[in-house]
């Protein structure tokens, strides 16, 4: 009996772990890029990801479908461990080009991320809510994972997913609806770009 792909890749076989990577880096770096703003931190969030997936590889169960919750489960530690302890990474980071340098596998996942600006608008605006809030919001919209697979990755019951997304996304409207104010030129709203930039995320939820 041919073993399954999360049998083969939990035994240590290389071939299939390489498949997983190939099949899930992209979304990786994406979800990355999005939660840091930062293209060659984000490089770093892949890579350790991917490293600590091979790690704890045992860990994997035999029995389920995609690994995708898995993954960005160990993505989003990586990223809460990363925040907590940038001190000892943050002097090489800033020896490195932030968005001079892209990676030749992102190429597609550029062209469908925002604008520097309107990322960094919509990042602002995240960082005023909750971490759990912020999290869910993260895997859900722009990763594009699903209710269970936000549940499995965060290890919370599905409904706690459900009213998390809910109340970031009425928190965050709050935040932008705020700022739309009359400028004294005329025309224009205060905020507009990050307004957009938010609601933009929303629309793929």
């Amino acid at each position: 009996m041919e073993l399954s792909a999360r049998a083969r890749i939990r035994a240590g076989d290389p071939v299939a772990f390489g498949e997983l990577f190939d099949e899930h880096v992209s979304a990786v770096y994406r979800y990355a890029v999005r939660v840091t703003g930062d293209w060659a931190a984000a490089e770093d969030i892949v890579s350790l990801t991917f490293l600590e997936a091979w790690r704890v590889r045992e860990r994997i169960q035999l029995e389920g479908e995609s690994l995708r919750p898995w993954l960005f489960g160990i993505a989003t530690n990586i990223l809460r461990n990363a925040s907590r302890s940038a001190r000892r990474h943050e002097a090489a980071l800033r020896r490195v080009p932030r968005r001079d340098l892209v990676p030749d596998f992102s190429a597609e996942v550029v062209g469908r991320l925002a604008d520097a600006e309107e990322l960094a608008a919509a990042r602002a605006a995240l960082g005023r809510l909750r971490k759990a809030e912020r999290e869910v919001f993260a895997l859900c919209v722009w990763a594009g994972l699903n209710y269970t697979e936000a549940a499995a990755a965060l290890g919370v019951p599905l409904g706690t997913v459900r009213s998390r997304l809910s109340r970031a996304r009425t928190r965050l409207r709050e935040l932008t609806d705020a700022e739309r104010e009359p400028s004294p030129g005329g025309g224009q709203l205060k905020g507009d770009g990050r307004a957009n930039a938010v609601r933009s995320k929303e629309r793929h939820a």
